[in-house]
């Protein structure tokens, strides 16, 4: 149930939810960037993700004063919706306000990430999935860039296309998961500063440093 809010009136939990595939054999794979996010914040937090609720395995902690409930959806990443609406509705949560989404993203390169508050799916049967549950883009979500650092001369060499199912469900080289990590500490950061500041003070945080730093971005910038 809602926690009591500063003004006596009910507060939902914030809602984390880390998108991803479970089972051991996609534990290490691009897909499960989202799980990855979630097992580090609870990390960081001395929490385990291990209670099942509304199809998810979920944690409990808090961050910024506010209560905040973690999540990954038991439901494989193409039906990840129905585990984002169910928690949603048990917890009397506002999508709006009281979510964020994890997920990877291959048109963002490995060792980047970016905050937005709305969005489409851009292709990502997950974050299709959750859209399509809610009824609504308007969700806050981080994008963990997994794409493989291709120079113009190699996507020309496959045919003009991005590495797809077969890379994401792929288990990832060491060299990639030591990226990665680094990565993972810096969305927990950012994490809290959202629930810190507020999604306007993080994007405009660690967005303007991936700018800044010229880092892979193949997308127009739309935050």
């Amino acid at each position: 149930m809602p926690e009591a809010s500063e003004t006596g009136s009910p507060r939902s939990p914030f809602l984390i939810v880390g998108l991803g595939n479970p089972g051991l054999e996609y534990l290490w794979t691009p897909h499960n960037a989202g799980f990855m996010a979630i097992d580090r914040i609870a990390q960081q937090d001395g929490v385990v993700v291990q209670n099942r609720r509304c199809r998810a395995t979920t944690a409990t902690c808090r961050i910024a004063g506010r209560q905040v409930v973690l999540a990954k959806p038991e439901t494989f990443m193409n039906l990840s919706g129905a585990a984002v609406a169910a928690l949603v509705e048990e917890f009397e949560a506002d999508p709006a306000q009281d979510l964020l989404v994890v997920y990877d993203d291959l048109d963002l390169v490995l060792g980047t990430f970016k905050i937005r508050e709305r969005g489409s799916a851009a292709g990502h049967n997950g974050a299709r999935s959750v859209t399509g549950a809610l009824g609504t883009e308007e969700w806050l979500r981080i994008r963990i860039g997994v794409g493989p650092d291709l120079p113009p001369e190699a996507i020309a060499a496959g045919g003009g296309e991005r590495p797809g199912r077969d890379y994401l469900l792929s288990p990832m080289r060491k060299a990639e998961l030591t990226v990665l990590d680094e990565v993972l500490d810096k969305v927990a950061t950012a994490t809290r500063r959202i629930l810190e500041l507020g999604p306007a003070a993080a994007m405009n945080e660690f967005n303007r440093k991936d700018r800044e730093q010229g880092t892979g971005n193949r997308e127009q910038d739309e935050s």
